[in-house]
Protein backbone atom coordinates (compact mmCIF):
# COMPACT_ATOMS: atom_id res chain seq x y z
CA UNK A 1 0.00 0.00 0.00
CA UNK A 2 1.37 3.39 -0.99
CA UNK A 3 1.34 6.02 1.74
CA UNK A 4 -0.08 9.41 0.89
CA UNK A 5 2.01 12.55 1.34
CA UNK A 6 0.84 14.25 4.54
CA UNK A 7 3.63 16.82 4.71
CA UNK A 8 2.94 20.51 5.10
CA UNK A 9 5.11 23.00 3.22
CA UNK A 10 6.10 26.27 4.92
CA UNK A 11 4.94 29.40 3.09
CA UNK A 12 6.04 32.02 5.62
CA UNK A 13 7.49 32.15 9.11
CA UNK A 14 7.80 34.81 11.78
CA UNK A 15 9.17 34.92 15.30
CA UNK A 16 6.51 35.76 17.86
CA UNK A 17 8.77 35.58 20.93
CA UNK A 18 12.48 34.98 21.50
CA UNK A 19 13.55 34.23 25.08
CA UNK A 20 16.51 32.63 26.85
CA UNK A 21 15.11 29.15 26.37
CA UNK A 22 12.10 29.32 24.09
CA UNK A 23 11.68 30.62 20.58
CA UNK A 24 8.00 30.85 19.56
CA UNK A 25 7.20 30.92 15.86
CA UNK A 26 4.08 31.37 13.78
CA UNK A 27 4.09 29.91 10.27
CA UNK A 28 1.71 29.73 7.34
CA UNK A 29 1.73 26.32 5.67
CA UNK A 30 0.46 24.72 2.50
CA UNK A 31 -1.64 21.69 3.41
CA UNK A 32 -1.61 18.38 1.50
CA UNK A 33 -5.01 19.24 -0.04
CA UNK A 34 -3.74 22.59 -1.37
CA UNK A 35 -5.32 24.71 1.38
CA UNK A 36 -3.46 26.94 3.81
CA UNK A 37 -3.36 27.05 7.60
CA UNK A 38 -1.41 28.54 10.49
CA UNK A 39 0.99 26.72 12.81
CA UNK A 40 2.28 28.05 16.14
CA UNK A 41 5.16 26.16 17.70
CA UNK A 42 8.16 26.36 20.00
CA UNK A 43 11.71 25.89 18.76
CA UNK A 44 13.65 24.21 21.56
CA UNK A 45 17.41 23.49 21.73
CA UNK A 46 16.81 19.90 22.86
CA UNK A 47 17.59 18.19 26.14
CA UNK A 48 19.07 15.11 27.77
CA UNK A 49 17.73 12.99 30.63
CA UNK A 50 19.67 10.43 32.66
CA UNK A 51 18.60 7.35 34.63
CA UNK A 52 21.46 7.11 37.19
CA UNK A 53 21.70 3.59 38.64
CA UNK A 54 23.70 2.90 41.79
CA UNK A 55 25.46 -0.44 42.37
CA UNK A 56 22.77 -1.48 44.90
CA UNK A 57 19.96 -1.07 42.34
CA UNK A 58 18.75 2.29 43.55
CA UNK A 59 18.12 5.09 41.06
CA UNK A 60 18.84 8.73 41.74
CA UNK A 61 15.73 10.85 41.37
CA UNK A 62 15.19 14.54 42.01
CA UNK A 63 12.42 16.42 43.72
CA UNK A 64 12.19 19.99 42.55
CA UNK A 65 9.59 22.69 42.19
CA UNK A 66 8.29 23.15 38.65
CA UNK A 67 6.81 26.63 38.44
CA UNK A 68 4.42 26.07 35.50
CA UNK A 69 2.70 23.30 37.52
CA UNK A 70 3.05 25.20 40.82
CA UNK A 71 4.13 21.98 42.53
CA UNK A 72 7.11 19.82 43.41
CA UNK A 73 7.78 17.04 40.89
CA UNK A 74 9.87 13.88 41.11
CA UNK A 75 11.94 13.26 38.00
CA UNK A 76 15.21 11.90 36.64
CA UNK A 77 18.10 14.36 36.19
CA UNK A 78 17.86 16.33 32.95
CA UNK A 79 18.79 19.55 31.29
CA UNK A 80 18.86 21.41 28.01
CA UNK A 81 21.61 21.16 25.47
CA UNK A 82 23.95 24.11 25.21
CA UNK A 83 24.59 25.38 21.69
CA UNK A 84 26.77 22.87 19.83
CA UNK A 85 26.85 20.43 22.77
CA UNK A 86 26.64 16.70 22.12
CA UNK A 87 23.91 14.82 24.05
CA UNK A 88 26.36 12.59 25.97
CA UNK A 89 28.41 15.61 27.08
CA UNK A 90 25.20 17.27 28.25
CA UNK A 91 24.20 14.14 30.18
CA UNK A 92 27.58 13.98 31.90
CA UNK A 93 27.41 17.69 32.79
CA UNK A 94 23.84 17.56 34.08
CA UNK A 95 24.42 14.42 36.18
CA UNK A 96 27.30 16.09 38.02
CA UNK A 97 25.60 19.50 38.29
CA UNK A 98 22.36 18.18 39.70
CA UNK A 99 23.23 15.01 41.64
CA UNK A 100 26.96 15.29 42.30
CA UNK A 101 27.68 11.94 40.64
CA UNK A 102 29.91 10.94 37.72
CA UNK A 103 29.25 7.76 35.75
CA UNK A 104 31.80 5.36 34.29
CA UNK A 105 29.34 3.61 31.97
CA UNK A 106 26.81 5.27 29.67
CA UNK A 107 24.15 3.53 27.58
CA UNK A 108 21.92 5.37 25.14
CA UNK A 109 18.31 4.29 25.72
CA UNK A 110 16.09 6.29 23.36
CA UNK A 111 14.99 9.71 22.20
CA UNK A 112 11.55 11.15 22.71
CA UNK A 113 9.53 14.14 21.57
CA UNK A 114 7.45 15.22 24.59
CA UNK A 115 5.23 17.85 22.95
CA UNK A 116 4.87 17.01 19.25
CA UNK A 117 1.80 19.18 18.72
CA UNK A 118 3.54 22.44 19.61
CA UNK A 119 7.31 21.95 19.99
CA UNK A 120 10.27 20.46 18.14
CA UNK A 121 11.96 19.48 21.43
CA UNK A 122 13.78 16.16 21.44
CA UNK A 123 15.10 14.54 24.63
CA UNK A 124 17.86 11.93 24.48
CA UNK A 125 17.71 9.50 27.41
CA UNK A 126 20.73 7.64 28.82
CA UNK A 127 21.31 5.01 31.50
CA UNK A 128 24.32 5.90 33.69
CA UNK A 129 26.08 3.23 35.79
CA UNK A 130 29.32 2.96 37.75
CA UNK A 131 28.49 6.07 39.76
CA UNK A 132 30.99 7.93 41.92
CA UNK A 133 30.03 10.86 44.13
CA UNK A 134 32.10 13.98 43.34
CA UNK A 135 29.84 16.76 44.68
CA UNK A 136 27.12 18.69 42.87
CA UNK A 137 27.63 21.90 40.89
CA UNK A 138 24.13 23.34 40.76
CA UNK A 139 23.34 26.73 39.32
CA UNK A 140 22.68 29.39 41.95
CA UNK A 141 18.96 29.44 41.05
CA UNK A 142 18.61 25.62 41.06
CA UNK A 143 17.08 24.03 44.14
CA UNK A 144 16.39 20.32 44.35
CA UNK A 145 16.57 17.30 46.61
CA UNK A 146 18.30 14.12 45.39
CA UNK A 147 16.46 10.92 46.31
CA UNK A 148 17.89 7.39 46.33
CA UNK A 149 15.03 5.04 45.46
CA UNK A 150 15.01 1.31 44.67
CA UNK A 151 14.12 0.80 41.00
CA UNK A 152 11.05 -1.29 41.93
CA UNK A 153 9.78 1.53 44.14
CA UNK A 154 10.41 4.14 41.43
CA UNK A 155 8.37 2.01 39.03
CA UNK A 156 5.60 1.84 41.64
CA UNK A 157 5.72 5.64 41.82
CA UNK A 158 5.20 5.68 38.04
CA UNK A 159 2.29 3.23 38.25
CA UNK A 160 0.72 5.06 41.16
CA UNK A 161 0.98 8.51 39.59
CA UNK A 162 3.58 9.94 41.95
CA UNK A 163 5.95 10.32 38.98
CA UNK A 164 4.07 12.02 36.14
CA UNK A 165 6.93 13.56 34.14
CA UNK A 166 7.02 11.92 30.69
CA UNK A 167 10.83 11.77 30.29
CA UNK A 168 11.12 10.15 33.71
CA UNK A 169 8.40 7.61 33.02
CA UNK A 170 9.92 6.63 29.69
CA UNK A 171 13.48 6.60 31.05
CA UNK A 172 12.61 4.43 34.06
CA UNK A 173 10.49 1.97 32.07
CA UNK A 174 13.07 1.71 29.28
CA UNK A 175 15.95 1.20 31.74
CA UNK A 176 13.99 -1.45 33.65
CA UNK A 177 13.28 -3.43 30.46
CA UNK A 178 16.93 -3.18 29.38
CA UNK A 179 18.25 -4.22 32.81
CA UNK A 180 15.90 -7.22 32.91
CA UNK A 181 17.16 -8.31 29.48
CA UNK A 182 13.76 -7.82 27.84
CA UNK A 183 15.24 -5.27 25.41
CA UNK A 184 18.69 -5.35 23.88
Amino acid sequence: MKESDLSEKPLSSKTVYQGRLLHVKEDRVLLPNGGESGREYIVHPGAVAVVPLLENGEVLLERQHRYPLRQDVIEIPAGKLDKGEEPLACGRRELIEETGYEAAEWTYLTAMHPCIAYSDEAIAIFLAKGLTHVGHRRDEDEFLEVLRVPMAEALEWVRGGRITDSKSIIGLLWADRLLKGDWK
